[in-house]
């Protein structure tokens, strides 16, 4: 077999294998014996009638494909193992060339890891907003901790007022007729949470238990249901119960029996540190962002559509992971958003080309930087890790396996290059 190599459009290359006479003679033999048992021709046994037996039955071409897609397979990984400066990204597009007595040629179109001309990454001005923790979003944390260790207190004496969570039965009617999804029995609302439409929840305050009346609401404009948009409507309601949520006062003990924290004074200064660092880890992610859309931005790349196609099966998958654990799937998604297939994952294509040329731009500058992961990086890495979970080093970096260590070689590699572009630009801290 002989092939040659040469660069096609949009970052694919151009392989061409030609097989003379003799290789495709023995190619087309290799087919005839793994396949020939798929085939009957009377007076023989399957499997045992001669070569041009089964094509005087079934067609000259009866193993041609077979001796193709064999030759292709055995051939083409061997190339690419050959020439190290074509990195494959993709499956090729295979096609048939010259066929005659003199041979066979086979043509691959190859997408390959693309060339990226970097623009400017250095010396260039950011700004890192600086998120500051105020009193208010402590209170904010003791108010949500109240929240989660809240109790529902029955009512029996008073009548329901705003913040109180009543249950009632409803039956909702337009011109004295009944709507679909207009009545409901025992249903909780939590008056002033606006869950109804405008005007309903304010006229259930004031009510008493057992009390029964009908109030009178307008169906907004914009309102979902069609047949309903700006209607009188007319609801009849019955209060069944009252609750009002109750939240514990805060104390020490509060603190310590929900917390495990001993003092209030000590939850505020533990929670104050959380948030600094949640906040620190924000802004720097946002500063990553921006570096990278900015450099990105400048840099010239001819993205192949099997990279982008990979990108957009991978964000496709990732959604359909979210609505397997929401009880719901892909199909019915799309039909609840009236779509198909083919135009979702073009929906995706701006975004997965985004992605993607900023992969390789991140790329491009770790190669021309030489940014690499050293073993004693690695290890260092290792012992921060060990040191989290209070376990001897030795013993964390025992139980992984190479692709575990790769993957950790990787996010160091990550690391240092984001360290690099914090050193080499202009960054200014903007509080906010």
């Amino acid at each position: 077999m002989n092939y040659k190599f040469e660069k096609a459009e949009k970052s694919t290359v151009k392989i061409t294998m030609t097989f003379d006479a003799n290789e495709w003679k023995t190619a087309e033999d290799k087919a005839y014996d793994k396949v020939k048992g798929k085939y009957s021709v009377p007076g023989f046994r399957k499997g045992h009638a001669p070569k041009k037996m089964l094509e005087a039955a079934y067609g000259a071409g009866i193993f041609f494909e077979t001796a193709v897609n064999d030759l292709f397979a055995e051939n083409y990984y061997n190339v690419l193992d050959k020439e190290s400066s074509i990195v494959a990204v993709g499956n090729p597009d295979v096609d048939l060339g010259k066929f005659d007595e003199s041979g066979l040629e086979l043509i691959a179109i190859v997408p390959v890891k693309p060339e990226v001309k970097l623009g400017e990454y250095k010396g260039i001005k950011f700004e890192k907003t600086v998120y500051n923790v105020k009193a208010d979003d402590v209170e904010n944390e003791l108010l949500r901790l109240r929240e989660r260790n809240s109790r529902m207190i029955e009512v029996t004496d008073r009548e329901c007022k705003d913040g109180d969570t009543v249950n009632i039965d409803y039956s909702g009617s337009v011109d004295g007729v009944k709507f679909q999804g207009g009545t409901a029995e025992k249903q909780d609302l939590t008056l002033g949470s606006k869950a109804f439409i405008p005007g309903f929840e304010e006229q259930v305050v004031g009510m008493k238990i057992g009390e029964e009346k009908d109030i009178n609401v307008k169906f907004p404009e914009e309102y979902h249901a069609e047949e309903l948009k700006g209607k009188d409507a007319v609801f009849a309601i019955k209060l069944n119960s009252i609750k009002y949520k109750e939240l514990p006062e805060i104390t020490d003990d509060f603190i310590k029996d929900a917390t495990g924290t001993a003092t209030v004074e000590d939850y505020k200064k533990e929670t104050t540190e959380k948030l600094q660092k949640q906040n620190a880890d924000r802004a720097g992610r946002e500063l990553e962002n921006a570096i990278v859309k900015k450099i990105s931005e400048g840099a010239t790349v001819e993205i192949p559509d099997a990279l982008i196609e990979r990108q957009i099966d991978q964000m496709v998958q990732e959604l359909e992971y979210r609505l397997m654990y929401q009880g719901m799937k892909m199909e019915d998604y799309l039909k609840y958003t009236n779509q198909k297939m083919e135009d979702f994952r073009k929906g995706y294509t701006e975004q997965a080309t985004e992605i993607v040329k900023q992969q390789l731009v991140i790329g491009a500058i770790i190669d021309a930087e030489k940014i690499e992961a050293t073993d004693e990086d690695l290890d260092k890495h290792i012992e921060e890790i060990a040191e989290r979970q209070k376990k001897p080093a030795k013993d964390v970096k025992n139980k992984l396996d190479d692709k575990q260590k790769e993957y950790m070689k990787e996010e160091i590699v990550v690391k240092k290059l984001f360290d690099f572009l914090k050193q080499n630009n202009e960054i200014t801290e903007v509080a906010k």
